[in-house]
């Protein structure tokens, strides 16, 4: 989701809400299961990009997932309100499916972010749908995906002069993730590297650019602490906050913290 280092949180619960759907179902697996979590992180990070101005944020998750793989859910972050024309807020809807079989799973829906409280006549919202192919190798995984998100109105830097009122454009998010388990501990890695293709006022109206991470995360009984190292490609003075936020660099490489909490 919006981020894999990210709203840690979200990730977790995309694959919990999914997780009754391996074939075939124990007996005892019930028909519906609801998950939900809460995380404190040092800075929201969406693909590389701080979306909190280098601060912390609050995030929250709450999903509800079918024994067959169907799963609606919600997850939510606080945000700056440059980020977003004023919103403070940033609420991801969801819907997807998901199956297992042997070592493979496939995952794919839709999200809809959602920004209440934006300015008045400005549009922040959109839809986009995803898909993900991961394969586990004993305490090994290894995952594919992409997200992808058409022209709409929210594509556009119309409002945000930083953009230089560049049209809207469709976009497209490519990802690919290795991750392990370190036998007999609580610990895993995950490495992550992506391709952000399309122009948006996140990126001051610049086109494509890679970010990378590196996540360690100790969990304990519904506690999981992580860090994770962060970077993008942006030059110093490419991606920058609004000079009234500081001008801070929003991609440059950073060491981000997070607890959280899943029930």
């Amino acid at each position: 989701m919006r981020s894999t280092y990210l709203a840690l949180s979200f990730l977790a619960a995309s694959v919990s809400t999914a997780a009754l759907a391996e074939d075939p179902a124990p007996a005892s697996t019930p028909e519906f299961t609801v998950t939900g979590g809460a995380t404190l992180i040092s800075d929201y990070r969406f693909r590389g990009i701080s979306q909190t101005n280098l601060q912390p944020a609050i995030q929250g998750t709450l999903g509800i997932s079918h024994v067959s793989g169907f799963y609606v859910g919600t997850w939510g972050s606080s945000i700056k309100d440059y980020i977003a024309a004023g919103s403070a807020q940033e609420i991801d809807l969801y819907a997807g499916y998901k199956h297992t079989w042997g070592g493979w799973a496939t995952d794919m829906g839709v999200l809809y972010y959602y920004y209440p409280g934006n300015a008045k006549g400005t549009k922040t919202d959109f839809f986009e749908p995803y898909a993900n192919i991961s394969h586990t190798y004993g305490p090994v995984g290894v995952k594919l995906g992409l997200n992808y998100a058409w022209k709409q109105s929210a594509q556009s830097c119309a409002y945000d002069p930083r953009c230089g009122n560049k049209p809207r454009e469709d976009s497209l998010y490519t990802y690919a993730e290795l991750s392990g388990a370190i036998p007999h501990t609580p610990l895993t890695l995950t490495g992550h590297l992506g391709e952000s293709w399309g122009r948006s006022y996140l990126t001051n109206g610049l086109k494509n650019y890679t970010d990378w991470s590196l996540t360690a995360a100790y969990t304990w009984k519904a506690l999981t602490l992580s860090v994770a190292y962060v970077d993008t490609d942006f030059k110093k003075g490419e991606i920058t906050s609004p000079a009234t936020e500081g001008g801070h660099q929003l991609g440059k490489a950073g060491v981000v913290g997070a607890i959280g909490v899943a029930f």
